[in-house]
């Protein structure tokens, strides 16, 4: 019998046992039987000494040059690159997503630590002319301090990489709580940066449950910033317990995909069924609802239903599965009891909305129809392959439709109608409009991020990144000699 590994926490450069001396045990979600591995269960013990760690090591590292933090940066996605079908097929067992997206979760990994590596030669601040004479103005990126970074299960690796990357070209130093569904990769990716020669305590794991480990690096007096992605219910929670930290909440959404009457309907029903079911529905820009215009509803549905039932279910290492499993029994038996909401609210059921007959965590792509937008299965985040079909009559009722919900992440439209098309990117409430394109795809070097409940309106990727991670000091050089006094003296 082969007996899974215990895996440690990684605090000040060792891998070390938990206070706790408990550990927990991570599944495969396609094969529940299977245990990926025992991890530690981390308590407020080991928090104090990460975040101990961490401020010890953050002077050296924050004055170490950028562009030398940028070359760790650099190794760490070569060696990335080199390891990506590795990871990927890791990441595949410990999460489910198929194998192509496993691989295109690493590479978003390599390109946010490729693009964060070229940061450390920017970090860019601003020169402006002062309104006294002899006196020059700028303004300098600072390091925020030790940041807490929380991490959800669905993205295991791109999501660190968009956090860590960032939080440490800036020069802060890091206490990092992975998702308890997905610590392996977590602990590789750790190990990757490591091996890039980053210096002990820049970056600290703990593992352990939400309630204990997340909220004692929460509270935590010396962590000076919060970066969280996961559930609304827990960020609200993490806005009452923080204090007065530098906080990134991302909160999830439910996202429309708008189909007018004059679309390309087998290029959005491609963009449907993408946005819909990859990644089984489990994407914080997972589009849940499709808005389509009644002259084509009937067609429209008809072609996705035909297409949704030759989706395969199955083992994400298996090339020729479309859909895997849920991270786990409680995703699975949330979504069997939203199938019951949307019947008892009077949606039509077109397809699916079973667990079928077959080990893991599995339910079928399931499409509602009939659904008007005030339904619960058209306002709640699902987090699951069920998407619910709105009817409307025209343009303007599906901008009504595409606003109806508490988040605001992303959005797209699918018409030949430039004129629609930029209305929709004026009028849409999210923080990312795609126009005749799915709601997935972020790309790094651009800004990541929502409004209303999607959270606290920050921006990851990109230059918003690098904002997320540091704070703006203004700087005022007076060379003329004498006491200049702005505002008072004008002349």
């Amino acid at each position: 019998m082969v007996f899974p590994k215990n895996y440690k926490l990684y605090i000040d450069g060792k891998w070390v046992d938990s206070e706790s001396g408990e550990t927990f045990p991570s599944l495969n979600p396609a094969k529940p039987r299977e245990i990926i591995g025992n991890f530690q269960l981390g308590n407020g013990d080991d928090v104090n000494k990460a975040v101990d760690a961490a401020e010890r090591a953050f002077k050296k590292w924050s004055e170490m040059p950028a562009p030398k933090r940028g070359l760790i940066l650099l190794r760490a996605a070569q060696i990335l690159r080199e390891k990506k079908e590795e990871l990927a097929r890791l990441l595949t067992k410990e999460m489910g997503k198929v194998i192509a997206e496993a691989r295109g979760d690493v590479q978003e990994a390599i390109d946010m630590a490729e693009y964060m590596a070229g940061e450390g030669r920017r970090l860019f601040g601003y020169t402006t002319p002062s309104e006294l004479r002899d006196k020059f103005c700028m303004t300098v990126r600072m390091p925020v301090g030790v940041f807490g970074l929380i991490t959800p299960w669905n993205f295991p690796i791109a999501i660190p990489a968009w956090k860590i990357m960032p939080a440490l070209i800036c020069g802060n130093t890091v206490v990092f709580k992975p998702s308890s569904d997905t610590p392996l990769c977590a602990i590789k990716f750790v190990e990757i940066l490591e091996k890039a020669g980053l210096p002990k305590g820049v970056l600290n794991l703990v593992t352990g449950p939400g309630d204990t480990v997340g909220m004692a690096i929460v509270r935590h007096e010396k962590v000076r910033g919060i970066s969280f992605t996961g559930h609304r219910d827990t960020g609200r929670t993490i806005l009452k317990e923080v204090g007065l930290k530098k906080v990134g909440l991302e909160l999830g959404g439910k996202n429309g995909i708008i189909v007018l009457e004059d679309a390309d309907q087998n290029l959005a029903l491609d963009g449907v069924v993408w946005g819909g079911y990859g990644t089984t529905g489990q994407r914080c820009t997972a589009a849940s609802r499709v808005i389509v215009h009644e002259k084509i509803k009937k067609k429209f549905e008809t072609m996705l239903v035909n297409k949704i039932k030759k989706l395969k279910i199955g083992s994400g290492l298996d090339l020729k599965t479309d859909v895997g499993p849920l991270i786990n029994k409680a995703a699975q038996d949330k979504c069997k009891n939203y199938v019951e909401i949307g019947l008892n609210e009077g949606a039509k059921l077109l397809t699916g909305g079973k667990i079928p007959r077959m080990s893991g965590f599995f339910f079928e792509p399931t499409l509602f129809t009939d659904c008007s937008m005030d339904m619960r299965i058209a306002q709640e985040e699902i987090f699951g392959p069920i998407v619910s079909l709105i009817p409307v009559k025209d343009f303007d009722e599906a901008i009504d439709a595409m606003n109806s919900v508490e988040y605001g992440l992303s959005s797209s439209i699918y018409t030949k109608d430039m004129r629609k098309a930029f209305l929709a990117i004026q009028r849409i409430e999210a923080g990312i409009t795609y126009v005749n394109s799915s709601t997935i795809g972020a790309e790094v070097h651009l800004p990541f991020g929502g409004i209303k409940h999607t959270g606290t309106g920050v921006r990851e990727g990109g230059i918003e990144g690098v904002q997320e991670f540091s704070e703006i000091k203004t700087v005022y050089i007076d060379y003329s000699g004498k006491l200049q006094k702005a505002q008072i003296d004008t002349e």
